[in-house]
């Protein structure tokens, strides 16, 4: 029974999850919209509130905040503990198609969600640098590569990219100009509006079949944009290089990221609700030569944060305490007793309650984090109190003469209903936090 017990739990013990803690995630959704140009006023009255009225129709939520900037909102949906993070998102993918009708026409995106809390920190943190290209190039590979296939590992809710470069042509107006030429800002916004229409301009039809007709009339870069003509006065074409200075920028040019003093793109993964950090930072590292495989040569992906870590490094440091503890308890009854004999049933027992342990932990979703092992940690005590309570009293009556066979018969007859009582008593004293909700019991429990 003894080996069948260890071996259960050693096996246990290498296939149980490794965390911080138990897992006590609220389940979390953000949803987030996007609408050019309009104000932070604008997006909590047009796009947050339709959204959080359709919202607060879905059960077993237990909190709703919003945040509004220029031109885009953010929404966060905490529900109660007892929800599943999937139904979940399911029932805000519902609200947020209900929604739709009653938000404004011309929003950039449509709003899209994220099973993910903004306000967690990121697990890992990964940077993209380059010697020969530039970083809207770098942007763009992290968008549409890095960013998508780490965002399909299992328990990564997201990968957000901090510094953004994204190319674009900023157009900067002279305003004396513009108004030199009889022009308004107006028939610039339409010039530039008509240049990257992206609309079929007609269709060949006959009795057979249509054929759509599509001219690529889009401008690309800083240098076709100052040809474009915005207006004709008198016959007269004005370009746009004449009225405004046009260059080759990105669409925020207050964000960027630096490593190790160097401009880089910087990605930031979150986990889902519920997911284990090192499981899903492992998963990471060993999809992620793949992925870099498919970026250009010149660009190196480095590591510069990894949360997992610090877990394991904790972990591990109370692992320490553990096995510490039950040398130090072995080493005292030895030092009381003055018998090796003896003194080997509690150093068998202990280990052995500890694997057994494991054991049980593994089929009931436990993981090893620092609240389990300080509830072993604390366990070698009272194990080892029924230990020696039982082994002083068998070793009395062979201090008497008793064989050793019948001193044991004797001797664990005689303080049975004292170590039943004992055990009983912490049961009292522990069986009340069995019962505890909310955060404090998922700890706990």
């Amino acid at each position: 029974l003894a080996i069948g017990l260890s071996g259960a739990g050693l096996g246990a013990y290498f296939q149980l999850p490794v965390a911080a803690l138990p897992t006590v995630d609220f389940p979390t959704v953000n949803v987030s919209a996007q609408l050019s140009g309009a104000s932070p006023e604008t997006m909590a009255t047009a796009v947050a509130t339709p959204l959080i009225k359709q919202f607060q129709t879905i059960a077993g939520i237990d909190n709703i905040s919003a945040r509004s900037t220029l031109g885009s909102t953010s929404i966060t949906i905490q529900f109660s503990l007892s929800r599943d993070i999937d139904s979940a998102a399911a029932d805000v993918q519902a609200a947020i198609d209900s929604a739709r009708r009653r938000l404004p026409d011309n929003m950039t995106n449509d709003p899209s969600y994220r099973k993910a809390n903004p306000a967690d920190a990121p697990i890992m943190l990964l940077s993209l640098r380059s010697k020969t290209m530039p970083l809207t190039q770098l942007d763009s590979l992290a968008e549409n590569i890095l960013s998508p296939a780490i965002s399909t590992i299992a328990g990564v809710a997201q990968a957000q990219i901090y510094g953004e470069q994204k190319y674009a042509v900023r157009v900067q107006v002279d305003p004396d100009r513009l108004a030199a030429r009889g022009l308004g800002i107006n028939q610039i916004e339409t010039a530039l509006a008509a240049a990257n229409d992206q609309s079929p301009v007609g269709t060949f039809e006959n009795a057979a079949q249509a054929v759509t007709l599509d001219v690529p009339t889009q401008l690309s870069n800083a240098r076709e944009f100052t040809s474009l003509i915005i207006a004709t006065p008198n016959g007269n074409p004005v370009r746009l290089g004449t009225v405004a200075r046009v260059i080759d920028s990105v669409e925020n040019d207050n964000l960027a990221s630096w490593h190790d003093g160097e401009r880089a793109i910087t990605l930031a993964v979150q986990r889902q609700p519920g997911a284990n950090t090192v499981q899903v930072v492992d998963a990471i590292k060993a999809a992620l030569p793949g992925i870099t495989a498919q970026l250009p040569a010149s660009v190196s992906v480095d590591l510069m944060n990894d949360n997992s870590l610090q877990i394991r490094a904790a972990v591990d440091d109370v692992e320490f305490t553990l096995l510490l503890t039950i040398a130090l308890v072995v080493l005292v009854i030895y030092l009381f007793l003055g018998k090796l004999v003896s003194t080997l049933i509690p150093a068998v027992a202990v280990p052995l309650s500890i694997l057994a342990t494991f054991g049980i932990m593994y089929p009931l979703g436990y993981s090893i984090d620092n609240m389990s092992l300080l509830a072993l940690t604390l366990s070698v005590g009272l194990v080892v109190d029924d230990a020696i309570v039982m082994l002083e009293n068998i070793i009395h009556h062979m201090e008497k003469g008793m064989a050793p066979f019948e001193a044991a018969l004797v001797g664990s007859r005689e303080v049975t209903a004292t170590i039943v009582s004992m055990s009983l008593s912490l049961i009292a004293v522990f069986l009340p936090i069995l019962m505890m909700g909310g955060v404090v019991g998922r700890l706990f429990t």
